[in-house]
């Protein structure tokens, strides 16, 4: 794509989303590690110096993008939940619909999870103070309608909610690197098959983890 010098504000946030969409599109295709701003603004169709006219560096574009994803996720998510959990049912039904639901919601999500993942070690790097504490401020904002949409479903969980929401996004971004093994390992379970025994694929992996975290969240019967 070729862009005209951006004049009006309206343009310059189609500039961006634009970047945006193109840096969602190279990380269906790579690793985080792997986009850099060479490549992004090759694909945009624009010189780095103007890419940086929109985005202060390469880090503040998957910042924003992260945000963007979390945004559409739980928008998704809600109707999910609404979609997915009978309100009558017993609280340990409810957790498991939840826990259900959140792993294969995260897990059809990828890219999203990948950017959790490299959300402290990369992403909040390289930007300016003003750049990360706007994310962080639209991030806790996430959090708290991640929160309420879980209270809505279960409020069993109480003042336990927050904390199983930040795990919920932490767990998400730490186990795509075990669910998907490089090729050596892939190698070595062909060989080997008794070496994969505990290896899962993501969403059962996340089932796992948020299963038992939502058991000790909750309260005792």
């Amino acid at each position: 794509m070729t862009f005209q010098r951006a004049r009006t504000e309206e343009q310059r946030e189609i500039r961006r989303q634009a970047i945006l969409d193109v840096a969602s599109t190279m990380l269906d295709e790579m690793p985080v590690a792997a986009v850099t701003l060479n490549e992004l603004s090759r694909r945009v169709g624009l010189a780095k110096p103007n890419v940086l006219r929109y985005f202060e560096s390469r880090e503040a574009v998957l910042l924003e993008l992260l945000d963007r994803l979390l945004q559409e996720w739980l928008t998704e998510l809600a109707d999910e939940l609404a979609a997915g959990i009978d309100e009558k049912l017993p609280m340990a039904d409810r957790a498991a619909a939840v826990a259900e639901i959140l792993s294969r919601s995260l897990s059809g999500r990828v890219v999203l999870c990948d950017l959790f993942g490299a959300q402290s070690s990369v992403l909040e790097h390289n930007v300016s103070v003003e750049v990360v504490a706007r994310y962080k401020r639209a991030s806790l904002d996430r959090l708290t309608t991640l929160t309420a949409l879980l209270l809505k479903h279960l409020p069993e969980l109480g003042e336990n909610a927050t904390l199983f929401s930040l795990q919920t996004m932490l767990t998400a971004g730490a186990l795509p690197a075990y669910s998907t093994p490089p090729p050596s390992l892939q190698a070595a379970y062909q060989a080997e098959p008794d070496l994969a025994r505990f290896h899962l694929e993501l969403k059962d992996y996340l089932k796992l983890a948020l299963t038992a975290t939502l058991l000790g969240a909750l309260p005792r019967s």
